[in-house]
């Protein structure tokens, strides 16, 4: 399949389109269950448009654990419909749709209580290989294994000896969240959807009771639209609520803000090579591989104040060094703290006070006519929410359209992935870059690598690290503004790539070198890059200053004194 280009001139050119034609769908929300339903709708023959007010995957869907999983601690709740669900997308991406993004990761589990722990926790997680297996999704993964104490502390030495008295070793799944969501838009515009980021709905249109469409204004260059629709899916996870309120209707459910953070330390500060699974008083905590580094994570409270920053304090910082350090031998000090970054869960509001005991199934309800609501659930199923999302978009559609297909189409970059892999060695060869570069690259775009160094063979000096964060190439600099849709430096420092949460200086060195290269893409001047590493390295100051406060109303403050960067007229 031809893939599609996500540039200014592509951008600019979906927003026009979507101006002068009606829609069949029109989906608000460029998160993951947004670019989800775009991919699914434009699959089944619709006309079909998206927009994101900010940038794709910038709210939730680039700060979670970047976990594909199943959910382990859902069977814990007897939920073995979302547990079934997840196993069989889990597999799904793992060997259909997206091998070049997701891939296993195995967990460790200290077991601490002598008998009953080892059969209470080993059933589940012998229940949970079962019903993955039962799907016929499961067979990418290993299966589980219980291992003594001494051959856990042999796979994870970081461990205190009393901290276990054996464990449990299972596999999941997991992947770059932001890198997902922009290969999701791009496959969804590879089939002909229009698609534009930086473009606010700021209003919906309505004939009558009906919705008809949306003003939509285009955040970077000061127009506005209206985009007429027969159908509008708002999938805007936890702005549901706002998004419903400019049609008058506050729904037919409403969706609360759970605030989880979580930290990036260097891989040898954690002696392991399997991620890590804790059981803490309210939730589990993760110890995640990622690259050279780990992931800790994550909290799980309420959070009412601003939704487009949310923000780690002091004591949150704190909670997770204190539960992570009460199995370490060694333990992390806020030293060993590279990266921070926090994000909301969108969660079913219900009875109980705990967000942790709120839903994560999802629902889907036509709040309007012609205005289709999606909220809830969690990454691993953002496809079923989007077929479900789409179905309900059919119903109000005067037409007869195909049944959903998105379970057998891969995203961009899945198709010959394999084969690519296996010539590694070969294209290292052929490129000159070390086999390393090339697995990293076909790790990040798959099959799309070959256009990554199709730049450097232009331009070899592409071909070299970038200065300050050595693991990427200056060439997915250029990529990122040219074929991903970036539009700011922010985009690819904290989202195209993770420069932002994996360099000590999170990001603040290598700003203006990324900033001059993705200057000739956008057609930036020199003011233009002063403005765009000044605005980044006052973000980054606003972040650390955040980290430094007492409880949420402070970092929020504090986070605040660096807002979102609008372009210059």
């Amino acid at each position: 399949m031809r893939t599609a280009t996500l540039g200014p001139a592509q951008r600019a050119e979906s927003l026009a389109s979507m101006a002068e034609h009606e829609l069949d769908v029109l989906v608000v929300g460029g998160g993951v269950v947004g670019a989800g339903t775009a991919l699914d709708a434009v699959t089944r023959g619709l006309s079909t448009g998206l927009v994101e007010a900010r940038d794709w995957a910038s709210g939730t869907s680039s700060r979670s654990s970047k976990l594909i999983h199943g959910g382990l601690r859902y069977l814990e709740m007897l939920d073995f419909v979302l547990v079934r669900e997840a196993l069989k997308e889990r597999g799904l991406l793992l060997e259909r749709l997206a091998p070049h993004l997701v891939r296993p990761v195995p967990f460790l589990y200290p077991l601490q209580h002598k008998g009953w722990e080892r059969l209470y926790a080993g059933a589940g997680v012998a229940l949970y290989d079962t019903m993955a297996m039962a799907r016929g999704h499961g067979r990418g993964l290993p299966v589980h294994r219980h291992l003594t104490r001494r051959h856990a502390l042999r796979i994870a030495p970081c461990l205190k000896k009393d901290a276990l008295i054996g464990a449990l070793q299972y596999y999941d799944a997991q992947m770059d969240d932001a890198r997902f969501v922009a290969t999701l838009v791009r496959t969804a515009a590879a089939y002909g959807a229009k698609v534009a980021n930086r473009a606010r709905v700021t209003g919906f249109l309505r004939e009558g009771e009906r919705v008809v469409g949306a003003r939509v204004q285009d955040v970077e260059g000061g127009g506005e639209y209206e985009v007429r629709a027969k159908q509008i899916v708002n999938a805007t996870g936890v702005w549901t609520d706002d998004t419903q309120a400019m049609v008058g209707e506050r729904g037919q459910f409403h969706v609360r803000a759970s605030k989880g953070i979580h930290l990036v330390v260097p891989k040898d500060r954690i002696h392991s090579t399997s991620g890590l699974i804790l059981r803490t008083e309210k939730s589990v905590l993760f110890v995640i591989p990622w690259g050279r580094h780990w992931i800790v994570g994550t909290t799980d409270t309420d959070w009412d104040l601003d939704k487009a920053h949310p923000a780690a304090s002091s004591a949150d910082i704190d909670y997770l060094l204190e539960h992570v350090n009460s199995v370490l031998a060694v333990p992390l000090t806020r030293d060993d703290v590279q990266g921070v970054f926090a994000g909301l869960r969108p969660l079913l509001a219900g009875e109980s006070d705990a967000t942790s005991k709120l839903s994560r199934e999802h629902t889907v309800a036509h709040s309007a006519p012609g205005l289709v609501v999606v909220a809830g659930g969690k990454y691993t199923t953002y496809r079923v929410m989007a077929k479900d999302a789409v179905d309900a978009a059919v119903h109000g559609l005067d037409a007869r359209v195909a049944d959903c297909v998105t379970e057998d189409t891969p995203l961009v970059g899945a198709e010959g992935f394999h084969a690519l892999w296996n010539a590694r060695a070969r294209t290292a060869a052929r490129t000159g870059l070390h086999t390393v570069r090339v697995e990293h690259l076909l790790q990040r775009y798959g099959t799309l690598a070959e256009e990554v160094l199709a730049l450097i063979a232009e331009d070899p000096s592409l071909g070299e690290p970038l200065g300050a964060a050595d693991d990427y190439l200056r060439a997915e600099i250029t990529y990122a503004a040219s074929h991903e849709g970036a539009r700011h430096l922010d985009d690819v420092l904290s989202r195209r790539t993770r420069i932002s949460i994996e360099t000590f200086d999170r990001g603040t060195r290598s700003a203006r070198e990324a900033a001059e290269l993705m200057a000739p893409v956008l057609g930036w001047d020199a003011d233009r890059v002063e403005r765009e590493v000044r605005h980044y390295e006052k973000r980054v100051e606003a972040e650390r200053e955040s980290q430094r406060q007492p409880d949420d109303l402070t970092a929020d403050a504090a986070r605040l004194g660096a807002p979102d960067i609008s372009p210059p007229r």
